[in-house]
């Protein structure tokens, strides 16, 4: 006998979800190759740091708590300033109306592939001042009203860049990178996108 049930199909994630899972899965190979080139393992600040290994609860104690502060301070000049509350209108216009699965997909994809390429591949070789403001220019977007996240984005990245360098390895940036934008991702495509 046959079920007069329909089988969910699967949807493939909406366009803009595709093109950026995209580009962090090239950027990713990018670090990877990056390192392999160097010669150093990715995921670690330093040879001592890999001997050392990860601290689990330490290192996401530290992510999601550095990423709760960051998602704290970025909601209070959101609300608190007009220039907060015209780029939370501005990305949420770019990025439309999103689940929050995707969200979270988003925000889990770019703190890995960011974090992998900026700070474990990059800031090795770079350093940190360095790779923290080609992180902030890697989020400029030639629109007045964007010009707050390429600054806020080089603090961000100045901070990832210290907890990266003060726990060695990068568990902690990862989770506070993700954090930050899954939970700004949600917000902004909830309260400000448009409908």
């Amino acid at each position: 006998m046959g079920s007069n049930q329909a089988t969910a199909v699967p949807q493939p994630p909406p366009p803009l979800v595709r093109i950026a899972l995209g580009f962090y899965a090239a950027l990713l190979l990018a670090a990877v190759v990056w390192a392999r080139l160097a010669d150093r393992a990715l995921g670690w600040a330093s040879p001592q740091a890999a001997q050392r290994g990860v601290d689990p609860l330490a290192d996401l104690g530290a992510g999601a708590l550095v990423g709760l502060a960051i998602v704290l301070a970025s909601g209070a000049w959101t609300r608190a300033t007009r220039s907060g509350e015209r780029l939370a209108r501005a990305l949420a216009a770019a990025i439309g109306r999103r689940s929050t699965p995707e969200c979270w997909l988003l925000a889990l994809a770019s703190g890995v592939a960011e974090e992998a390429f900026f700070r474990g591949a990059m800031q090795p070789a770079l350093g940190l001042l360095a790779t923290s403001a080609l992180f902030g220019l890697a989020h400029f977007a030639p629109r007045r009203e964007l010009l707050p996240w390429t600054l806020f984005s080089l603090a961000a990245g100045l901070v990832l860049g210290l907890l990266f360098e003060a726990t060695g390895n990068l568990v902690a940036p990862v989770v506070a990178h993700a954090l930050v934008n899954g939970v700004n991702l949600r917000i902004l495509t909830r309260d400000y996108a448009p409908a």
